[in-house]
């Protein structure tokens, strides 16, 4: 699944590619993607006449501002928002209209005939939404209202982290997963975090000592800046608006290395199963 990193390489593709571009219309091949207006000829109509003005990222939501050409009677140049949440295996593409449709493209987005952004998923768990103009974002894509503070965001402190981990019985591993305590972060980065600040990934939250959550949580936002440097991880599906693998995936501390020497002390990297996900460790390095 796209992490932090992923999401906020494709935010920052599609403000390079597609800023003041005009939507001319669109082609929903896959109904249940869109999850907001129920009826996919009005999410259509509605983005159709629309130009994009910024992109934004809420964890792992993408968050399209749109407008409108402003009619004399109206006040606000507002066309609501364009939501996206890539999933498992969801990816934008900017191309152009001429590129041979992939098999598993959900919807496809026109900006007249030199340009077209097309949505591609193969396990159709993705979604996108339209919000309306005048109707706050929370109240439509509703998962937005359940999220933690984003590790680049001021809120984001070993204050705030060591409250939300306070008295939780469960693995750090498994909280770090959890969107309510940090958003963004996922499998991949949640390993990489706890190598990088040396706690095993089956330490209790509530065992945790302060002097333990601050080096976490300055690795949480170490690995995810390395990371968005590095165009993001692609081991299966991630590619970026462009078509191109992210590079973090070769450098990775201990995620998908079971069985590798650990760069740091050569121990051999091992997997174990938390919650039903996989997690990777040095068991000399983390401790």
């Amino acid at each position: 699944m796209p992490e932090l990193p992923e999401v906020e390489t494709v935010r920052r593709g599609l403000n390079q590619l597609t800023l003041n571009w005009q939507i001319t219309g669109g082609d929903v091949l896959l109904n249940r993607t869109i999850a907001h207006p129920f009826s996919v000829d009005e999410f259509v109509n509605a983005i159709a006449g629309k130009t994009i003005i910024n992109w934004q990222r809420r964890g792992k939501y993408l968050l399209c501002e749109l407008s409108q050409p402003l009619p004399a009677s109206s006040s606000s140049p507002s066309g609501g928002w364009l939501g996206v949440h890539l999933r498992m295996t969801g990816q934008l593409l900017w191309v152009k209209p001429d590129e041979p449709l992939h098999k598993h493209t959900r919807v496809r987005i026109f900006f007249g005939d030199e340009q077209e952004l097309r949505f591609v998923d193969q396990r159709t768990f993705g979604q996108m939404w339209w919000v309306q103009p005048g109707v706050a974002v929370e109240s439509v894509i509703t998962g937005l209202g359940k999220l933690a503070a984003d590790p680049f965001s001021p809120e984001f402190t070993v204050e705030y982290l060591a409250d939300k981990l306070h008295n939780r019985r469960r693995p750090i591993k498994t909280a770090l997963l959890d969107q309510s305590v940090v958003a963004g972060l996922g499998n991949i980065y949640a390993d990489e975090a706890l190598f990088k600040s040396g706690i095993l990934p089956e330490t209790l939250c509530a065992d945790l000592k302060l002097r333990q959550i601050e080096p976490l949580r300055t690795a949480i936002i170490q690995v995810l800046e390395t990371s968005i440097a590095a165009g993001g991880t692609t081991f299966s599906n991630f590619l970026n608006v462009k078509g191109i693998n992210g590079n973090y995936g070769g450098v990775a501390w201990v995620y998908n290395r079971a069985g590798e020497p650990c760069r740091v002390c050569g121990e051999v990297i091992q997997r174990i199963k938390l919650g039903g996900r996989s997690s990777h460790f040095c068991p000399q390095c983390q401790y």
